[in-house]
């Protein structure tokens, strides 16, 4: 079982940065490829990014190419993103989702993703 806890989100103006990091319990993080979701009101959930196991592997939405990037640290069981270049379109609650793989590379599905985080706001005034 992973328990994930997202901080970091908030109200930023057009062209700001903010900073997601997302914690997880237990001592087997390194087992989970890891992605960012984000959903906002009145559409479907989608994939922004995603890192596989040992981080050797990244996706990335064209949406937020160029201006997201997805960290993690296997010994602080965290993962981060970091938003540059933030527009308004960006929008939603971001979530943290921890999907169970047997080797390294990462899923864009949100449905076979295991663990969820709660979602923490991020809000982008034009």
């Amino acid at each position: 079982q992973v328990q994930l806890v997202e901080s970091g989100g908030g109200l930023v103006q057009a062209g700001g940065s903010l900073r997601l990091s997302c914690a997880a319990s237990g001592r087997t993080f390194s087992s989970y490829a890891m992605g960012w979701f984000r959903q906002a009101p009145g559409k479907e959930r989608e994939i922004v990014t995603a890192i596989s196991r040992s981080g050797g592997r990244t996706y990335y939405a064209d949406s937020v190419k160029g201006r997201f990037t997805i960290s993690r640290d296997n010994a602080k069981n965290t993962v981060h993103l970091q938003m540059n270049s933030l527009k308004p379109e960006d929008t939603a609650v971001y979530y943290c989702a921890a999907d169970s793989v047997y080797s390294d590379y990462v899923s864009t599905n949100y449905r076979v993703y295991d663990y969820w985080g709660q979602g923490t706001q991020v809000t982008v005034s034009s």
